[in-house]
């Protein structure tokens, strides 16, 4: 005879995820020295050095002050830091993931790291450079998956935006540069400037 499980119930994310993955700006001393995420690059790592600032707003347009965003990326060689990178040796003083709650009075996020270099699909076109992001927050029962290009890069021969229906979408993606390293990356959730978000 065979078992058939259900599938667990999704469930929103409420509060408890900000005491799990970031206790110490839940003033939650004792667990990390300090928050997984919260520190991406040292003074050792190669590449150019940004900032990546913006909010998460819903669709009222009003800023999401309990989110939480998670980034992957690669590195300055468009190497990722993992067992499983075949392509090269990753920078070993570039950790690849960040961290960050958003502003509980503003809803701001930001991320100190580099900008990443290009990496190949799988039917070796080179993708633009980009920048992965997992958003969480309460109402949200499954993580929205999205990306961030850089808008003073050419990302005309980007196999992924080539794949995006509504064209001029694409906007959603782009991270605008504020001088000083500053990227400037909005997230909504539902509108006109809805983000595209991707299925994966």
């Amino acid at each position: 005879m065979t078992m058939r499980l259900k599938e667990t119930p999704s469930q929103t994310a409420g509060p408890y995820v900000h005491i799990g993955c970031t206790p110490n700006f839940c003033d939650i001393s004792g667990v990390y020295d300090t928050d997984l995420g919260t520190q991406m690059v040292n003074d050792q790592t190669k590449g150019e050095r940004i900032t990546i600032t913006g909010t998460v707003f819903d669709g009222y347009g009003q800023a999401l002050k309990d989110a939480l965003i998670e980034i992957w990326q690669p590195d300055a060689q468009g190497l990722f830091p993992s067992a499983a990178e075949t392509r090269g040796t990753p920078d070993p003083n570039f950790t690849g993931f960040g961290r960050s709650p958003g502003d509980m009075a503003t809803g701001a996020f930001s991320f100190e790291t580099i900008k990443p270099g290009p990496v190949p699909f799988r039917d070796g076109r080179m993708q633009a450079p980009f920048v992965s992001f997992w958003i969480v927050a309460r109402g949200i029962n499954i993580g929205l998956q999205t990306r961030m290009y850089f808008a003073d890069e050419d990302n005309s021969k980007d196999p992924v935006l080539a794949r995006i229906e509504h064209q001029g979408r694409i906007q959603t993606l782009l991270a605008q540069p504020k001088g000083d390293g500053i990227y400037h990356f909005d997230i909504h959730l539902q509108g006109d400037a809805e983000t595209v978000f991707f299925d994966i």
